[in-house]
């Protein structure tokens, strides 16, 4: 029985001994989106799940990251993070992968690179003055990169090709973006300007509410693909990051429902040479079948 095209593509990674560079931007990203598919891969292929927004900063914090670190139960960011790290060391280490923490701040607190003139006084009270992304709703979740991050996006790009160099041959797994926290959205522009050869996960659980980029897929031609692979053990893998779940699955349950990957519409198709064209490309929906 032939491999459904995905299946299909990853076999073909596989035989060809390439290095896969998986981008996780937080702390449990990566496993969220793509734990399926790695314990799978991991197995088989070299893999290294890169995550880049691995720090916290001190206080004084904004709003956004105070409401956030209530909702963890957490008093300190930075020891919150050091034991973030530490789930997901545990985590990937199960999964039989290997692991690399760039130590970057997470959007959360990341500060401007140079403070506005005059705000140093206000800023101890209004921390938001001083703040890349002020608040979340208004500014984080909105799908852009602001221009402060210039820097940063630069730094990315340069672990990106320090990983994985041009020459290697290497895929890159990078996220989708589904949901537009800027940090996902700036690691997906590194990706894409990488010049590897790159396969798009859908951001769970963010895909189960909102929508993917309609303009990114369509100018790549992506079309989307469904990987069910070793689910059973994925909830497993996610309650691995004890720190998070609660916020992320208030209820307890965590959804059993496929990955998502998004693939270039001329990559490898079923083995009879039939393909699935138009039908099966990505339609702004959210992470189940397009």
């Amino acid at each position: 029985m032939a491999d459904d095209p995905l299946t299909g593509f990853v076999r073909t990674v596989l035989g060809s001994d390439v290095p896969i560079l998986v981008l996780s931007p937080h702390l449990d990203d990566a496993v969220l989106s793509c734990g399926a598919l790695l314990g799978w891969v991991g197995r088989r292929a070299p893999v290294t799940v890169a995550t880049l927004f691995t720090e916290a900063a001190p206080p004084p914090h904004t709003l956004s990251a105070r409401q956030y670190l209530k909702q963890t139960r957490a008093g300190d960011a930075e020891e919150l993070f050091a034991e973030r790290r530490e789930e997901d060391r545990q985590v990937l280490e199960r999964l039989g992968v290997d692991r690399h923490h760039v130590g970057l701040v997470d959007g959360l607190f990341r500060q401007l690179p140079r403070a506005r003139p005059g705000t140093d006084r206000l800023a101890r009270l209004l921390p938001e003055l001083t703040h890349v992304y002020p608040t979340y709703r208004l500014h984080l979740s909105r799908g852009r990169i602001s221009a402060h991050d210039a820097e940063t996006l630069r730094t990315v790009g340069e672990t990106v090709e320090a990983l994985l160099p041009a020459r290697s041959g290497g895929l890159v797994l990078a996220p989708l973006g589904v949901g537009g926290h800027a940090d996902h959205v700036l690691v997906r522009a590194a990706a894409e300007r990488s010049g590897h050869r790159v396969v798009y996960y859908s951001d769970f659980p963010y895909n189960q509410s909102s929508g993917a980029d309609a303009g990114f897929t369509g100018r790549h031609q992506l079309v989307a693909r469904s990987w069910e692979r070793g689910l059973d053990r994925k909830a497993e893998l996610v309650r691995g990051y004890r720190t998070q779940v609660d916020a992320l699955f208030p209820g307890g349950g965590i959804p059993h429902v496929p990955e998502v990957y998004l693939l270039p519409e001329d990559e490898p198709r079923e083995a009879n040479g039939t393909g699935t064209g138009a039908a099966d490309r990505l339609r702004g929906a959210t992470g189940g079948a397009p």
